[in-house]
């Protein structure tokens, strides 16, 4: 009896589990155990009838994670969308797409829009329509991952993103992974208002502190949002750097790459992030030998690298240049321009490769690598025509603004007699569409146009005339008509050349002023250094920029007070309250003086310099051994113009510090550095110093008595010494003046010798320096001197001298129109000035 029961309860056992191997989904076990895409599409083939919705989407999602898990030189897009039974699957897929849950319809969209599936093909169209239909029961990760599909396909601005964006508005704070917030940032990006951007970054900002610090992607996301709207929030910034620099080591150059140009893009320069990359990507030389990733190693590094680094990119691009593509010849081509290399194989292939492929490029591509190649000088007449035809093309088909302005200035930069009737009709068809930024650039090409036009002796054709006009009055009109101060500097920001000097500077300055009580903590660093670059002094601007920062000296960040006192010290401009500003902006960054970048301190420190200020703590931090090791590494990473203008501004500091705080004790240690100056200098002096070397040598009696192109103690160079006993007699040098006996009576100026002769003076004798101020040296719509200018005047009076300027408005005045007036004028300069 017990045998038998036994026996039943096995067989009931046998029943159940041969029942639950029966209920299981056997084409979705099969599915799931393959491994590549052939044995994927083998069970697609062998069970079409027995497809369901959840067959289709794993076989698409697993397709899609193949590909992803491969490096993108290996991917095999293009043979899988090839495959018959991939076919079968979008077939399948388009007809069950009401059986879909929200998940599996929006993991569908995503899978195929990474397998390339054409954003037009019916199944995304219809996959978009019925995510749309149920946009508002979506969760979030659904929504976000709609949002990045919508992207893929360009409709940044659709009213489905639209709608999206609203969702999030409402849902805001119910959004607690950094991972899916970021994402729906980037989407929504064009479309926030500004009280909804300052909302995600503050989300952003919290989220970010509980995100896992191996999760790059976040934080990149966050950046690439920042970049999108145009806004360098720096402390959100900053603490995504700091998650970024923690995954350095295991970034490969692509990622580097897309990180260093949204970072570029904001004008965020971190020295310690810098430095990293430069090592994570020497790292990476053996190991990048394939086209894809050598070129984006060579685009990162080539740039930071060391001129035998960058000689080995070359060699080794040498050997790769005839597998690149299109874009790869292109990036390649931009790094060479940026580091100027005169690698003549080289640039030969990297043109050649660039020729067979010139049928693809965009019409932006086709600009970038015409600007590459001339500037880099490369010569290629042929090329250049075929570079010419087509920008013309494309400019002929172009509707938008920004493209047509882009490729107008690159037109420009090719020679040419004369330009083409088509090239003035289309940008006079854009022309009132464009930003004040877009009207300077196409002003610039215009002039270019008119200069080398042959008509152009006799007068100035008049289609050139009517264009300019146009302009003219859209710029008026915009200027006029702007009514939001963030905006108006957004387009301001890059705004340079003689059209906006000469035509809409005073209405700039007269709509900034309009829009005074607009000023706040946050447009303030924009404002100052558009204050800064145009020059112009208004004193009620000034005034009340320093009373917001005085009042929100808080909520400014540490790293924006050098651009907020720049036009300040550069201007020469004290404002009422000036004690105060200073002082403020000096004790916010003081806490932070070790985080700020070595070159921006040194930048800092020089301009607290110009306006006589030399705070304890700052000077101090700067001469340290320490610190200028840190400086001098970050200089190796940092674009050649920015190493040299650092280098030139510690110099300057250097010299500031000995000449007027000896009490620090600081060396001066720039004499090779100077004389290296002195060599690359050189050139003739200005018709105005030729003329006033001559007339000095008459009034003092003799060419032996003035001495032309003096270099003093601590490497000024001073346009003329002369010197005067106690009596006012001007006395001969012992030796003459090498400069003055070179070529008979022509004068070089700034290449002398960089000995600094320093006879001894007789008693009561006085040592003078002459110095010819150009307009350069003064405010450009006042005679205020600038801040540059009367620190060198307070550091010659240090070395001994008295000095006497001559301001070139007052030169070429017209009281000062005959040679006995100039003379006259530079008599009391120096005589009577010196008996006073």
């Amino acid at each position: 009896v017990e045998m038998f029961r036994l026996r039943c309860v096995t067989t009931s056992l046998r029943r159940l589990l041969h029942r639950g191997t029966v209920n299981r989904d056997q084409v979705l076990d099969q599915l799931r155990v393959c491994s590549v895409e052939d044995q994927l599409f083998d069970v697609v083939g062998k069970n079409k009838a027995k497809l369901t919705v959840n067959h289709v989407s794993c076989a698409v999602g697993m397709l899609w994670q193949f590909q992803k898990e491969k490096p993108q030189l290996l991917r095999t897009v293009d043979l899988i969308k090839s495959h018959p039974q991939f076919l079968t699957l979008r077939v399948l897929a388009e007809n069950k797409i009401a059986l879909m849950d929200d998940f599996v319809l929006v993991d569908m969209l995503y899978s195929f829009l990474r397998l390339n599936v054409d954003p037009h093909d019916s199944l995304v169209q219809h996959l978009v329509s019925e995510a749309w239909l149920r946009l508002d029961r979506f969760s979030m990760a659904s929504l976000s991952k709609l949002a990045n599909c919508l992207s893929d396909q360009q409709l940044h601005h659709s009213p489905l993103m639209g709608h999206i964006t609203n969702i999030v508005d409402q849902k805001l704070s119910t959004i607690d992974d950094a991972r899916i917030l970021t994402t729906l940032m980037l989407g929504v990006s064009s479309l926030a208002s500004p009280r909804l951007r300052d909302a995600l970054i503050n989300r952003a900002d919290l989220l970010l502190d509980n995100t896992d610090a191996s999760n790059y992607n976040t934080p990149r996301r966050v950046v690439q949002f920042l970049r999108n709207i145009r806004q360098s929030h720096r402390p959100l910034l900053e603490k995504c750097n700091k998650i970024l620099l923690c995954n350095i080591p295991t970034l490969d150059a692509e990622n580097i790459g897309i990180i260093m140009g949204l970072y570029q893009a904001l004008q965020f320069n971190n020295c310690d992030f810098r430095l990293a990359v430069k090592q994570r990507l020497t790292e990476l030389l053996d190991s990048s030998n394939d086209p894809f990733s050598f070129t984006r190693l060579f685009f990162c590094l080539a740039p930071m690298a060391s001129q035998e680094v960058r000689e080995r990119l070359q060699n080794t691009a040498l050997l790769l240049v005839d597998e690149l593509n299109a874009q790869q010849a292109l990036a390649v081509a931009e790094a060479l321009e940026d580091i100027q290399s005169r690698n003549l194989s080289l640039l030969n292939k990297i043109a050649s490769v660039i020729q067979r492929h010139l049928h693809v490029y965009k019409p932006v591509e086709v600009a970038r690598i015409t600007q590459a190649l001339l500037l880099l000088q490369y010569q290629n007449p042929e090329l250049f025509t075929k570079l010419r035809t087509i920008l013309l093309n494309f400019l002929e088909r172009s509707v938008f603004p920004y493209e047509v302005t882009m490729l107008t200035r690159v037109l420009s930069m090719l020679p040419c007699s004369r330009i083409e009737e088509c090239v003035i009709s289309r940008v006079d068809a854009v022309v009132t569409q464009c930003s004040l930024s877009d009207l300077s650039t196409i002003s610039f090409a215009v002039a270019k146009w008119v200069r080398n036009d042959p008509s152009y002796r006799h007068n100035t054709p008049s289609r050139y005339v009517r264009l300019l006009q146009t302009m003219n009055r859209c710029g008026h009109e915009r200027l006029q008509t702007a009514d939001r101060l963030d905006l108006l500097l957004d387009e301001l920001k890059y705004i340079s050349g003689e059209w906006f000097e000469e035509i809409l500077v005073e209405d700039t300055m007269g709509t900034l002023q309009r829009m005074i009580n607009q000023i706040n903590w946050t447009n303030v660093p924009d404002l100052t250094l558009l204050l800064t670059r145009i020059g112009h002094l208004c004193p009620p601007l000034m005034d009340h920029i320093a009373s917001v920062v005085i009042k929100d000296i808080d909520k400014i960040h540490h790293s924006a007070i050098y651009a907020i006192l720049l036009p300040f010290s550069v201007l020469n401009y004290d404002p009422v309250q000036a004690d105060e500003l200073y002082d403020v902006c000096i004790q916010r960054v003081i806490p932070h003086i070790s985080s700020l970048d070595p070159h921006l301190l040194v930048f800092l420190a020089y301009c607290l310099a110009l306006a006589d200020c030399f705070p304890g703590e700052i000077i101090k931090e700067i001469f340290t051994i320490d610190f200028l090791g840190k400086l001098d590494a970050q200089l190796d990473t940092l674009p050649d113009v920015l190493n040299m203008r650092t280098r030139l501004r510690l110099m300057d500091l250097n010299r500031a510090v000995c000449l007027q705080c000896p009490e620090f004790q600081v060396p001066w240690f720039h004499d090779r550095y100077c004389q290296q100056l002195q060599k690359k200098g050189g050139g003739s002096g200005s018709s105005a110093q030729q003329q006033i070397h001559k007339m000095l040598g008459d009034i003092l009696d003799g060419m032996n008595r003035v001495r032309v192109a003096v270099v003093t103690p601590y490497f000024y160079t001073i346009d003329f010494e002369c010197i005067l006993d106690r009596n006012l007699q001007p006395l001969p040098y012992s030796e003459p003046s090498a400069l003055q006996m070179s070529d008979g009576e022509k004068v070089h100026w700034g290449g002398g010798s960089v000995e600094n002769i320093r006879e001894a003076l007789p008693p009561g004798a006085q040592r003078v320096a002459v110095d010819f101020l150009d307009s350069k040296t003064f405010c450009k719509n006042s005679h205020r001197m600038k801040g540059e200018a009367l620190m060198r005047k307070r550091h010659l009076e240090i070395l001994g001298y008295r000095v006497v300027q001559v301001p070139h408005y007052e030169w070429n005045s017209m009281e000062l129109s005959t040679q006995d007036a100039w003379k006259e004028y530079l008599r009391k300069k120096i005589f009577k000035e010196g008996s006073s």
